[in-house]
Protein backbone atom coordinates (compact mmCIF):
# COMPACT_ATOMS: atom_id res chain seq x y z
CA UNK A 1 0.00 0.00 0.00
CA UNK A 2 1.40 3.49 -0.99
CA UNK A 3 1.34 6.58 1.11
CA UNK A 4 -0.97 8.33 -0.67
CA UNK A 5 -3.31 5.09 -0.02
CA UNK A 6 -2.61 5.43 4.10
CA UNK A 7 -3.60 8.97 3.89
CA UNK A 8 -7.14 8.50 3.95
CA UNK A 9 -7.24 5.76 6.40
CA UNK A 10 -4.95 7.89 8.68
CA UNK A 11 -7.33 11.27 7.93
CA UNK A 12 -10.18 8.94 9.37
CA UNK A 13 -8.78 7.58 12.31
CA UNK A 14 -7.54 10.82 13.70
CA UNK A 15 -11.03 12.62 13.11
CA UNK A 16 -12.64 11.44 16.09
CA UNK A 17 -10.06 12.70 18.23
CA UNK A 18 -10.32 16.62 16.37
CA UNK A 19 -14.20 16.10 17.03
CA UNK A 20 -14.19 15.45 20.34
CA UNK A 21 -11.57 18.19 21.18
CA UNK A 22 -13.84 20.55 19.85
CA UNK A 23 -16.95 18.94 21.46
CA UNK A 24 -14.48 19.68 24.56
CA UNK A 25 -13.78 23.40 23.85
CA UNK A 26 -17.45 24.17 22.98
CA UNK A 27 -18.69 23.04 26.13
CA UNK A 28 -17.84 22.97 29.74
CA UNK A 29 -19.33 20.67 31.98
CA UNK A 30 -21.43 23.24 34.35
CA UNK A 31 -21.79 20.72 37.02
CA UNK A 32 -18.17 21.48 37.82
CA UNK A 33 -18.57 25.44 38.06
CA UNK A 34 -19.14 26.79 41.46
CA UNK A 35 -22.69 26.44 42.51
CA UNK A 36 -22.90 23.42 39.77
CA UNK A 37 -25.83 23.77 37.14
CA UNK A 38 -28.17 25.36 39.57
CA UNK A 39 -25.47 28.94 39.32
CA UNK A 40 -25.25 28.20 35.36
CA UNK A 41 -28.86 28.66 34.91
CA UNK A 42 -28.93 31.72 36.67
CA UNK A 43 -26.10 33.29 35.42
CA UNK A 44 -28.19 32.61 32.22
CA UNK A 45 -31.16 33.88 33.20
CA UNK A 46 -29.37 36.99 34.76
CA UNK A 47 -27.98 38.41 31.39
CA UNK A 48 -31.69 37.67 29.48
CA UNK A 49 -33.25 40.50 28.48
CA UNK A 50 -36.31 39.09 27.46
CA UNK A 51 -38.38 35.60 28.50
CA UNK A 52 -36.11 33.14 27.43
CA UNK A 53 -37.40 29.12 26.91
CA UNK A 54 -35.77 26.13 28.86
CA UNK A 55 -34.91 24.16 25.74
CA UNK A 56 -32.66 27.45 24.37
CA UNK A 57 -30.98 26.91 28.45
CA UNK A 58 -30.20 23.43 28.10
CA UNK A 59 -28.63 23.84 24.74
CA UNK A 60 -26.32 26.51 25.76
CA UNK A 61 -25.61 24.98 29.09
CA UNK A 62 -25.08 21.24 27.28
CA UNK A 63 -28.03 20.06 30.47
CA UNK A 64 -31.38 17.79 29.17
CA UNK A 65 -34.11 19.25 29.13
CA UNK A 66 -35.79 16.99 32.37
CA UNK A 67 -32.82 18.37 33.97
CA UNK A 68 -33.25 22.04 33.09
CA UNK A 69 -37.04 22.28 33.68
CA UNK A 70 -36.49 20.56 37.56
CA UNK A 71 -33.86 23.03 37.74
CA UNK A 72 -35.71 25.86 36.87
CA UNK A 73 -38.67 24.89 39.16
CA UNK A 74 -36.06 24.47 41.95
CA UNK A 75 -34.85 27.83 41.69
CA UNK A 76 -38.72 29.12 41.56
CA UNK A 77 -39.72 27.86 44.30
CA UNK A 78 -36.55 28.27 46.32
CA UNK A 79 -37.02 32.27 45.43
CA UNK A 80 -40.48 31.85 46.59
CA UNK A 81 -39.11 30.62 50.23
CA UNK A 82 -40.74 27.17 49.22
CA UNK A 83 -38.21 25.06 50.33
CA UNK A 84 -36.99 26.86 53.73
CA UNK A 85 -35.17 29.68 52.46
CA UNK A 86 -36.42 33.27 52.71
CA UNK A 87 -38.34 34.85 50.14
CA UNK A 88 -36.26 37.08 47.83
CA UNK A 89 -37.07 40.61 46.73
CA UNK A 90 -36.72 38.58 43.48
CA UNK A 91 -39.13 35.61 41.79
CA UNK A 92 -38.66 33.47 38.51
CA UNK A 93 -41.91 33.31 36.36
CA UNK A 94 -42.75 31.46 33.26
CA UNK A 95 -44.53 33.16 30.59
CA UNK A 96 -45.29 32.10 27.62
CA UNK A 97 -42.48 33.00 26.04
CA UNK A 98 -40.41 31.24 28.94
CA UNK A 99 -39.17 32.03 31.71
CA UNK A 100 -37.28 34.88 33.24
CA UNK A 101 -36.15 36.93 36.47
CA UNK A 102 -38.59 39.62 38.28
CA UNK A 103 -39.30 42.10 41.16
CA UNK A 104 -41.01 40.57 43.64
CA UNK A 105 -45.18 41.44 43.01
CA UNK A 106 -44.98 41.87 46.73
CA UNK A 107 -42.25 44.55 47.08
CA UNK A 108 -44.29 46.85 44.24
CA UNK A 109 -44.51 49.43 46.31
CA UNK A 110 -41.24 50.33 47.64
CA UNK A 111 -39.43 49.49 44.26
CA UNK A 112 -42.11 52.17 42.59
CA UNK A 113 -40.93 54.81 44.79
CA UNK A 114 -37.47 53.88 44.13
CA UNK A 115 -38.42 54.07 40.10
CA UNK A 116 -40.23 57.52 41.04
CA UNK A 117 -37.95 58.98 42.77
CA UNK A 118 -35.15 58.42 40.33
CA UNK A 119 -37.17 59.92 37.35
CA UNK A 120 -36.68 63.51 39.29
CA UNK A 121 -32.78 62.91 39.05
CA UNK A 122 -31.30 64.40 35.37
CA UNK A 123 -30.08 62.17 32.68
CA UNK A 124 -26.59 61.44 31.97
CA UNK A 125 -25.04 62.68 28.88
CA UNK A 126 -24.69 58.77 27.92
CA UNK A 127 -28.71 58.44 28.78
CA UNK A 128 -29.31 60.94 26.65
CA UNK A 129 -27.24 59.84 23.60
CA UNK A 130 -28.50 56.04 23.89
CA UNK A 131 -32.46 57.55 24.06
CA UNK A 132 -31.23 59.93 20.99
CA UNK A 133 -29.63 56.41 19.08
CA UNK A 134 -33.30 54.80 19.91
CA UNK A 135 -35.58 57.72 18.72
CA UNK A 136 -34.17 58.27 15.72
CA UNK A 137 -33.48 54.47 14.96
CA UNK A 138 -36.53 53.05 16.37
CA UNK A 139 -37.35 49.90 16.55
CA UNK A 140 -33.47 49.07 17.58
CA UNK A 141 -31.96 46.16 19.31
CA UNK A 142 -29.41 46.71 22.26
CA UNK A 143 -26.71 45.46 20.22
CA UNK A 144 -27.44 48.32 17.48
CA UNK A 145 -26.82 51.04 19.83
CA UNK A 146 -24.00 49.49 21.56
CA UNK A 147 -22.78 49.04 17.80
CA UNK A 148 -23.75 53.05 17.20
CA UNK A 149 -22.15 54.20 20.41
CA UNK A 150 -19.01 52.21 20.36
CA UNK A 151 -19.62 51.14 24.14
CA UNK A 152 -21.62 48.84 26.34
CA UNK A 153 -24.80 50.19 26.83
CA UNK A 154 -26.98 47.92 29.14
CA UNK A 155 -26.68 49.79 32.10
CA UNK A 156 -28.16 52.79 30.50
CA UNK A 157 -30.89 50.95 28.24
CA UNK A 158 -32.01 49.73 32.04
CA UNK A 159 -32.07 53.40 33.27
CA UNK A 160 -34.14 54.39 30.28
CA UNK A 161 -36.87 51.65 30.69
CA UNK A 162 -36.63 52.12 34.28
CA UNK A 163 -37.54 55.84 33.43
CA UNK A 164 -40.64 54.63 31.56
CA UNK A 165 -38.76 56.83 28.35
CA UNK A 166 -38.59 53.28 26.12
CA UNK A 167 -40.14 50.19 26.13
CA UNK A 168 -39.43 46.30 24.54
CA UNK A 169 -41.77 46.32 21.26
CA UNK A 170 -40.73 43.08 19.73
CA UNK A 171 -37.65 40.99 18.62
CA UNK A 172 -35.42 40.79 15.32
CA UNK A 173 -36.94 38.43 13.34
CA UNK A 174 -33.29 37.35 11.90
CA UNK A 175 -31.77 36.97 15.74
CA UNK A 176 -34.26 37.07 18.26
CA UNK A 177 -32.60 40.04 20.19
CA UNK A 178 -35.59 42.70 21.93
CA UNK A 179 -36.40 45.04 20.22
CA UNK A 180 -36.37 49.27 21.83
CA UNK A 181 -38.92 51.84 20.89
CA UNK A 182 -39.75 54.93 22.73
CA UNK A 183 -42.86 55.55 24.78
CA UNK A 184 -45.70 57.70 25.09
CA UNK A 185 -44.24 59.24 28.30
CA UNK A 186 -41.05 60.45 26.11
CA UNK A 187 -43.65 62.08 23.92
CA UNK A 188 -44.86 63.63 26.38
CA UNK A 189 -41.82 64.84 27.80
CA UNK A 190 -40.47 65.83 24.74
CA UNK A 191 -43.86 68.26 24.43
CA UNK A 192 -44.16 65.99 20.90
CA UNK A 193 -47.51 64.44 19.63
CA UNK A 194 -46.04 62.28 17.06
CA UNK A 195 -42.20 61.01 16.54
CA UNK A 196 -42.64 63.33 13.33
CA UNK A 197 -41.75 66.06 15.20
CA UNK A 198 -38.02 64.93 15.87
CA UNK A 199 -35.98 67.79 14.62
CA UNK A 200 -34.33 66.42 11.63
CA UNK A 201 -30.80 65.44 11.95
CA UNK A 202 -28.86 66.10 8.74
CA UNK A 203 -28.41 69.95 9.82
CA UNK A 204 -25.56 68.14 12.86
CA UNK A 205 -24.04 66.15 10.56
CA UNK A 206 -20.86 67.21 8.90
CA UNK A 207 -20.39 67.66 5.74
CA UNK A 208 -18.54 65.33 3.32
CA UNK A 209 -15.78 67.05 2.98
CA UNK A 210 -15.36 67.46 6.45
CA UNK A 211 -15.37 63.60 6.78
CA UNK A 212 -12.92 62.85 3.46
CA UNK A 213 -9.94 60.71 4.77
CA UNK A 214 -11.94 58.41 7.28
CA UNK A 215 -11.59 54.89 7.01
CA UNK A 216 -13.71 53.76 4.24
CA UNK A 217 -14.89 56.73 2.84
CA UNK A 218 -11.74 57.74 0.66
CA UNK A 219 -11.93 54.26 -1.01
Amino acid sequence: MTVDEQAPEAAQADAPADTATQDELAFVDVHTLPGGAHAAVEAVLMVADAPIGADRIAASLNLTQDETDDILHELADEYAGHLGSRPRGFELRRTVDGWRIYSSAAHADPVGRFVLDGQSAKLSQAALETLAVIAYRQPVTRGQVSAVRGVNVDGVVRTLLTRGLIAEIGQDPSSGAVLFGTTGYFLERMDFSSLDELPPLAPHLPDLDMLEGLDGLDS
